[in-house]
């Protein structure tokens, strides 16, 4: 687990992963007949998805340790389940209703930035540095090349669309600070597989007490929703490993292939074809350039470990 090879390959997994999360669930609005304004079922798709997760990673890892794993610590449950779950997906399933899947994942990617920042100037958790700072400067250049057409700015942005994504990257920002905070004496995979299901517990709730609703088209969607769940619950679950064996930060590095594989497969799933081309190249490089530059210092440091 510590071999480049195998870091690479599993890492690549868990991007190819997140990063298809964009045009799926585009996809499930479509099987699901949830509309762009049908926020209430929006909701509650997101849920449902993160229900599964929850039971997949608490199922998993129980099977693991031969023993399953209990609830613990709720205030800490809580609020993963608040920033990391709730806050974060509630504006992302309701944004990417609003806006493309090649906008969302490079905008998803100031994720990155964000924890950068949160981590720094509030947490005091590390060292705000040069590199950071460029890569974070590089970042933003990308998110506002995005949204330009041609030589002006497109004002067809919205906070219902780009706006809720960026504040759904925000919470993630938050929630990763908070994993990091709490990881010192705490079960990370148990606080990860709780906070999903009850995070996606409150969603549920929350889209079916305003009129939420699911109504998919043959065996296909269900499918869908399964594979979903099965994305975070994977992902979480190979990169949980990874970074039991690894340095942090040598691990971080390799995020800058989510928002390459968002933009991928947007093109490729849903046809988003874009008359921006040309910005949305210089975008994605920017912005994978930025979030290289942030980690590049941590690499050559874990380097020089060994």
């Amino acid at each position: 687990m510590t071999k480049t090879p195998v870091v690479v390959f599993l890492a690549m997994i868990c991007c190819l992963l997140w990063g298809s999360a964009f045009a799926c669930i585009k996809i499930g609005y479509k099987l699901f007949n949830i509309e762009s304004k049908d926020t209430m079922s929006q909701i509650l798709f997101a849920g449902n998805r993160f229900i599964l997760a929850g039971v997949m990673v608490i199922v998993t890892f129980s099977i693991m340790n031969k023993k399953i794993i209990k609830p613990a610590q709720p205030e800490r449950i809580a609020t993963l389940s608040l920033f990391q779950t709730v806050l974060q997906y509630v504006p992302f399933y309701v944004g990417l209703a609003h806006t493309t899947g090649v906008k969302s994942s490079i905008i998803n990617g100031l994720g990155v930035f964000f924890t950068v920042l949160v981590s720094c100037l509030l947490f005091r958790q590390e060292k705000l540095t040069g590199k950071k700072m460029i890569g974070t400067v590089l970042g933003f250049l990308g998110v506002v090349i995005v949204n330009v057409a041609g030589t002006s700015v497109d004002l067809g942005v919205s906070f219902l669309g780009e706006g809720l994504i960026v504040l759904s990257a925000l919470s993630s920002a938050f929630s990763s600070a908070f994993i990091k905070k709490f990881s010192k004496n705490s079960d990370v995979v148990m606080l990860s597989g709780y906070q999903f299901f009850f995070g996606g517990v409150v969603m549920t709730v929350i889209g079916l007490l305003f009129g939420g609703k699911l109504r998919p088209e043959g065996f296909a969607g269900i499918l869908l929703l399964i594979y979903m769940g099965f994305i975070s619950a994977a992902a979480y679950t190979l990169w949980s490993i990874l970074l039991k064996y690894n340095n942090v930060s040598r691990i971080s590095a390799y995020k800058f292939m989510n928002p390459v594989f968002g933009v991928l497969l947007s093109f490729l799933f849903l046809h988003e074809n874009s008359h921006m081309e040309v910005q949305i190249i210089i975008a994605l490089a920017l912005v994978c350039a930025g979030i290289y530059i942030v980690n590049a210092g941590d690499l050559k440091y874990n380097k020089s470990i060994k």
